[in-house]
């Protein structure tokens, strides 16, 4: 199968591991010396509109892609899941 890396990008990364939506395909990472993708890069979720920056990206191997399907990517690694906080900002800031 040939593919684009646009059709890549549009296809949404999900953990088989754990079931948790990772994000969508950023960035591929490519050996010049052999010219393979390496990794593909999915960048950290913006907080508060990126005014605070961003989570840490994360990073797959090729080697972790089970199988890519028509809109999704499916990978064997297990991510670490995040626990979203309960209340508004304000209520976190002054606890």
């Amino acid at each position: 199968m040939m593919c684009h890396f646009s059709d890549i990008r549009c296809k949404e990364v999900i953990s088989i591991k754990s079931g948790c939506r990772i994000g969508f395909v950023d960035d591929v990472e490519i050996d010049s010396c052999t010219a393979k993708i390496c990794r593909i890069i999915v960048y950290g979720k913006s907080r508060c509109f990126g005014i605070f920056g961003r989570e840490e990206d994360i990073f797959i191997n090729w080697s972790d892609i089970e199988i890519i399907g028509e809109d999704t990517i499916l990978v064997g690694c297990d991510f670490p899941h995040q626990p979203k906080r309960k209340g508004g900002l304000l209520k976190n800031l002054f606890k």
